[in-house]
């Protein structure tokens, strides 16, 4: 009896201590990579997100710096890699830095490694561990896969106010400018931070280059390839926008003739288990309240 409620005064401590990690973990001092990421979103039009995180990198607990600590331990450099590849993939909210991830993943193991332990004992410290590392990554992998989807529906909007920018005059730049300026959504976010990057002294060719690099869509990547031979190569670039732009109308329409040919079967389950009970019991309801008071 007494070593449980030693056990419990225990895991109760390190709970409130895991609490008070999570509460204050939100200080350390800006990295090389959040100043960039800062400037960028100066240039966006987020300099309230980017005060916002100006005000609360002022504090600095020593437990905070003391989280970091064990979640750059716990962190592998492959690991962080992935990270920021699904950070650049889910567009790099200013909130979410990769050292904040790797803060979470701190927080995460303590607390939810703690809390299996109270619950489940042995058994549910170790799952409790498993999933406080895995955890923030698979959030951060989830919003990357949401935002590229989204990306990709917004693609031909975006071509298609390319083709009209450019045959009535206006030279590339000029025209994605306006794009970034007129339209809203993941790519004209993704173009607006290309006009950001070439602002700040990158090529074109090497701004393309990574806005494919920050993508997992197809077709973008083939636009960005086609774009930049052409820009090497001197090739008119309307005619391969107009191409491109007609490819991904017809693309956009054959996926919505496939999200619609799956809703037959999307809706076979919820009927057999939902809708059919319902009818067989207002059906044969009656005919077996009869023969039980016939037989009764």
């Amino acid at each position: 009896m007494a070593s449980a409620t030693t056990a419990l005064a225990v895991a109760a401590t390190g709970a409130a201590a895991a609490v008070s990690l999570a509460a204050t973990a939100v200080a350390l001092p800006p990295t090389q990579r959040e100043r960039m990421l800062r400037i960028l979103a100066d240039f966006g039009g987020q300099r309230a997100a980017a005060a916002q995180q100006t005000t609360t990198g002022r504090l600095r607990p020593a437990v905070i710096r003391l989280a970091q600590r064990f979640g750059d331990t716990i962190t592998p450099p492959a690991a962080r890699q992935r990270l920021t590849t699904q950070l650049d993939y889910a567009g790099n909210p200013p909130r979410w830095p990769v050292e904040r991830v790797v803060r979470a993943r701190a927080v995460g193991l303590v607390v939810l490694s703690l809390l299996g332990f109270v619950i489940f004992g042995l058994l549910g410290l170790a799952g409790g561990a498993l999933a406080g590392l895995l955890l923030p990554g698979i959030l951060v992998r989830n919003a990357g896969e949401k935002r590229q989807r989204a990306l990709e529906a917004s693609l031909p909007d975006v071509l298609d106010a390319l083709v009209i920018g450019v045959e009535a005059g206006l030279g590339l730049d000029s025209a994605l400018a306006q794009v970034a300026q007129m339209l809203r959504g993941p790519m004209p976010d993704e173009v607006r931070r290309m006009l950001q990057e070439m602002k700040l002294g990158v090529s074109r060719s090497v701004a393309l280059r990574a806005l494919a690099e920050r993508s997992t869509v197809r077709d973008l990547k083939r636009l960005v390839t086609a774009l930049v031979q052409a820009g090497e190569l001197g090739i008119s670039m309307a005619g391969i926008l107009r191409e491109h732009a007609a490819d991904q109308r017809l693309r956009r329409r054959q996926r919505a003739e496939e999200q619609a040919q799956k809703v037959a079967v999307k809706l076979l389950f919820p009927v057999l288990f939902c809708l059919f009970p319902v009818i067989f019991v207002v059906v044969l309801g009656p005919a077996v309240l009869n023969l039980i008071s016939s037989f009764g």
